[in-house]
């Protein structure tokens, strides 16, 4: 029997080998098996829990911190569109906001809302989904700092409500459960003045924009700060700044951003990465870990 013959019926768009390309940052890779936008959180609980268990599942935010390789992603593709991107003040310190939100949505409703703390979401290119399951951060601030729980629906369909004490969070990982998919959490910060929570975030918006490539097709940070270090000098000191494989160049402007010049394949992009771990190992003795999510098979 066919892949089309076992995929079970949706509410929302299931799409048959869909191009990643476009949903990425990098802009390259390959294509999904299956792409499934999802009406609401009923349309996938109940897909999930009819699709064949061996099939892999995974979510797909923004596309910021991803290299889709070339040869796609095999099984079942979840992006949560619209639906899923509201954010709702609960009490005077706390959100309520879906997985599909961006961090600028959350940062910016928390603003008006005379909630502080969450300012750091501003500088996150990515949704609530993405940087939940990653303990994303940013200027000295994490996920695990604000997070109250999150809900997610497993592999299985079962929808379920997890504490922060759940997740296991360390630096730039969770212990969220292989296959789910986070649909919504619950962050909490303090009381503050709207106007000193903008100054914060124009601040972060500033600094960000005159220390990373912003505007080019990048993946974001590439590799986790190893104890001690900053990623980017290490990469520095290892003579990689500029360094190019076809299209694919490590940032003149961020060492720790790689760049899709034009025609870069995936597989350029992570051999990039890979000569760039190579180097400062034989540099510095470092190992660099890789921060942004490397999926799909190779072409």
């Amino acid at each position: 029997m066919s892949a089309i013959d076992t995929i079970p019926r949706v509410r929302g768009k299931l799409t048959p080998q869909a191009p990643l390309a476009p949903l990425v940052w990098f802009k390259a890779g390959g294509v999904a098996e299956w792409l499934f936008e999802p009406r609401d959180i009923e349309d996938l609980s109940d897909f999930l829990a009819e699709l064949d268990p061996s099939v892999p599942v995974m979510g797909l935010g923004l596309g910021s911190n991803m290299i889709v390789r070339d040869g796609g992603v095999p099984g079942v593709v979840v992006r949560l569109g619209k639906p899923f991107a509201k954010v709702e003040r609960i009490d005077a310190t706390t959100l309520s906001c879906g997985g599909g939100a961006s961090g600028i949505l959350v940062s910016s409703t928390a603003r008006d809302a005379g909630i502080g703390g969450l300012e750091f979401l501003r500088s996150i290119p990515g949704t609530v989904g993405g940087f939940v399951r990653m303990n994303g951060g940013a200027y000295g601030r994490e996920v695990k700092d604000i997070l109250v729980d999150c809900e997610v629906v497993l592999r299985s369909g079962e929808r379920k409500t997890l504490a922060l004490t759940e997740l296991g969070y360390t630096y730039r990982h969770s212990e969220l459960p292989a296959g789910c998919i986070v649909v919504g959490a619950t962050f909490r910060g303090h009381i503050d003045d709207p106007a000193a929570i903008q100054a914060e975030m124009d601040r972060i918006a500033t600094e960000r924009e005159a220390s990373q490539p912003l505007r080019s097709r990048t993946g974001g940070s590439t590799f986790k700060n190893p104890d001690g270090h900053k990623a980017w000098a290490l990469i520095d000191a290892a003579g990689c700044r500029g360094l190019r494989i076809g299209d694919a160049q490590v940032s003149e402007k961020h060492c720790n951003f790689l760049l899709n010049l034009g025609s870069a394949t995936s597989a350029e992009i992570e051999e990039l990465g890979e000569e760039v771990r190579r180097r400062v190992k034989a540099q510095s003795g470092v190992t660099l870990e890789w921060e942004i999510q490397r999926i799909g098979v190779t072409k």
